[in-house]
């Protein structure tokens, strides 16, 4: 099953949020993936197949092998379908 990590600093607040946004994005997409928080440190390692997090934070995370996605309005559903969509169906975005 996918993984998705949202991350924030802490891997509370924020990451709560961007959560939320995700499973909801997925739910509507019919997209089953396993969502997690993590904080910054957490998300650094092996633990995921695709990261959600801040413009902010994404340049933090590194070097990491999976694709980052940094979403700017955590509360924009939108921009959070659009670019999630675009990395989960690179193929069909809408």
């Amino acid at each position: 099953m996918l993984k998705i990590l949202t991350v924030c600093g802490m891997g509370l607040g924020s990451a709560l949020i961007l959560k939320m946004q995700v499973e909801s994005v997925l739910k509507e997409a019919g997209i089953e993936a396993q969502v997690e928080m993590a904080d910054i440190s957490t998300a650094r390692g092996p633990v995921a197949d695709l990261i959600v997090t801040s413009p902010e934070l994404a340049p933090r995370l590194g070097d990491v092998s999976v694709p980052v996605v940094p979403v700017k309005n955590f509360l924009d559903k939108q921009e959070m379908r659009t670019k999630l969509l675009a990395v989960l169906r690179p193929s069909n975005n809408s």
